[in-house]
């Protein structure tokens, strides 16, 4: 009675609360108040999920430490990557997914629904696959993982499509947020990594999220912070060159490290899932332990950088006989930045689940700090190893995920000050530049763009790319076949409420019979057993497979004069799309995304 009583007392009180919201506060209101419980549930769970992979790193880096046994590394990864798969196979039933895209697929094509699961499954996946030595982030699954909470109790509180993208946009910015415990970063990544307008209604939810989940964070665990670095120098002019060839440079590994991640997601994706998870397992295996500072995330990797230490390149690696020699360092730098990213690619081939946050991060604190190396070996001048490892910390950000706001701002915000914005600035907007050059698309956002659904700050075509062709297409017009004679056919259509008939076959289109086609021969009832419907078709031109965006769609009925176009998919009728249905919807969407 008691746990029932309790039990009661929480449904009341639920219930009450939704009224309050309801009834007490207006829309916008409602939306300030959720937005700040959002926040509180992506910093939660940015808590428990860095607790999570610390637990499991830490219990199986100190038995290896314990035993003394290197090599397991080797199996490591292996063995996480395998147990993430059995809790998605056995558990969940289905793929985690990565975070960021998913995030970016639910709100183009998806009206902003991510499963309930996903509120959760990543949490687990990801704290298995990091945790045991994947080398990847855990950024993109709390991004998931919150935009997730964000979308279920947005319709859970039944906001509208613009609302629930909002909380989406919330929960993705209060995790960012939490995680780097830099608010303006977190408000930034939204807008320009989730593609957010920029609008009143949308900034004070961003902000009030973003704040909430950074107090949750702090109470939960503290002021600690994943890079607690502070500028000792600053920058002489002439080193402006300095940080636009390092910009340059950071370009250039951006598009080696999309170009690798591109290429292996293809090669991976021909193999089944037993053949990926050997393989994968097996070369990131290799390679972490070959280079040690390859495992997991990789942030204690970097803050050595930052606080002027590569000893730990060498540490428990068959290398480290080398680690006073300078070519060495050199080379193994190199090497580890040439090879994180075939072991991210690896990761995420074999099945594990995590983002590219820590990995840009990591290879843009190796760059920096290479090319800050090579100028001071080679005499030209003397740089401080640390600012260039921070600021290639930025231009990598910006290049590989193609957000060089995001990448000023969030390091601008972790170093402490703005001392470096100059510098920040200058090598993020190269990369940018260079890696803008060679492709249009970010790793989040290439397959989205290369199936035409990705959302972008162009209204238009934000709006077509939200819209979804199944959802228009119309299949109350009145099938005919093409030896119907004419007197059939005219009893026909006393029963139809259109003007289009399409002609089918045996389940095959063959035309359709437009009524103002015949309007001539309705009194000739000589011709009513001698005309066919054969003989009154007609092949449109052009028609709509199902395929085809939207964009497709209102382009062909801006190119030609019809008011509807049959939907045909291999030969097979499907149904019409309208002229004037088409864009209803789309001013429909329009005005749902309009600012309040």
């Amino acid at each position: 009675m008691v746990k029932f009583s309790i039990k009661q007392r929480i449904i009341n009180l639920w219930f009450r609360f939704v009224l309050w919201l309801d009834t007490k506060l207006s829309q916008q209101q409602k939306v300030r108040v959720l937005a700040v419980f959002v926040g509180l549930a992506a910093g939660t769970a940015a808590v428990v999920l860095k607790n999570m992979v610390h637990l499991v790193a830490y219990v199986l880096q100190s038995a290896s430490n314990l035993l003394d046994l290197n090599y397991f590394y080797f199996f490591y990864p292996t063995v996480g990557i395998f147990l993430a798969l059995l809790f998605m196979k056995y558990v969940i039933k289905k793929p985690a997914g990565h975070g960021v895209p998913g995030v970016l697929h639910s709100i183009s094509q998806k009206r902003g629904y991510l499963e309930k699961h996903k509120m959760f499954s990543s949490l687990v996946t990801s704290s298995l696959t990091v945790g045991f030595g994947g080398s990847v982030g855990l950024e993109g699954p709390i991004v998931g993982t919150g935009a997730a909470l964000g979308s279920n109790i947005a319709r859970a509180f039944k906001l509208n499509h613009r609302q629930i993208t909002l909380m989406i946009g919330c929960a993705s910015s209060g995790a960012v947020a939490s995680i780097f415990n830099a608010p303006l970063a977190g408000l930034i990544f939204s807008l320009e990594i989730l593609m957010l307008d920029l609008t009143m209604s949308s900034i004070i939810p961003l902000i009030l999220s973003s704040v909430s989940a950074i107090i949750t964070s702090y109470l939960m665990i503290g002021s600690e912070i994943l890079y607690p670095f502070k500028v000792q120098t600053t920058y002489a002019f002439i080193d402006l060159l300095y940080y636009v060839l390092l910009g340059l440079f950071c370009g250039l590994v951006s598009v080696y490290f999309s170009n690798v991640y591109m290429k292996m997601s293809k090669l991976f994706g021909k193999w089944g899932r037993k053949k990926r998870l050997i393989i994968g397992g097996t070369v990131l295996g290799a390679l972490v332990f070959l280079f040690p500072a390859l495992y997991g995330e990789g942030y204690k990797e970097v803050n050595y950088i930052l606080a002027g230490n590569y000893e730990y390149l060498f540490s428990r690696s068959i290398f480290e006989p080398y680690v006073d020699n300078i070519i060495a360092v050199i080379a193994v730098l190199a090497l580890v930045s040439a090879l994180k990213a075939f072991a991210t690619s690896a990761t995420f081939g074999a099945g594990g689940v995590g983002g590219i946050f820590a990995p840009s991060l990591f290879i843009g604190a190796h760059i920096g700090l290479l090319f800050a190396i090579l100028v001071n070996f080679s005499g030209i001048a003397e740089l401080s190893i640390t600012n260039f490892a921070l600021i290639g910390m930025a231009g990598a950000m910006s290049g590989i995920m193609h957000a060089p706001l995001f990448a000023i701002f969030l390091i601008a915000e972790i170093s402490g000050g703005y001392s470096l914005l100059l510098p920040l600035m200058i090598t993020s907007v190269f990369s940018y530049l260079l890696v803008r050059y060679f492709a249009s698309n970010s790793v989040y956002t290439q397959q989205l763009a290369e199936q035409r659904m990705l959302i972008t700050h162009d209204k238009d075509k934000a709006a077509l790319t939200m819209m979804n062709i199944d959802s228009l297409i119309e299949t109350d017009f009145l099938e005919v076949r093409s030896d119907l004679s004419l007197g059939d056919f005219l009893k026909v259509i006393t029963h139809s409420k259109r003007n289009i008939f399409p002609v089918i076959d045996n389940d095959i289109f063959k035309g359709i019979v437009f009524i103002n086609d015949i309007r001539h021969l309705i009194l000739k009832t000589e011709l009513y057993d001698i005309v066919r419907v054969k003989d009154l078709m007609y092949t449109p031109t052009p028609i709509v497979k199902p395929s085809e965006t939207m964009d497709d769609v209102v382009r062909k009925f801006r190119n030609t004069q019809h008011y509807n176009l049959p939907v045909i998919d291999n030969d097979r009728y499907i149904g019409f799309v309208s002229r004037a249905n088409t864009f209803s919807a789309y001013q429909k969407v329009i005005s749902e995304f309009s600012e309040d």
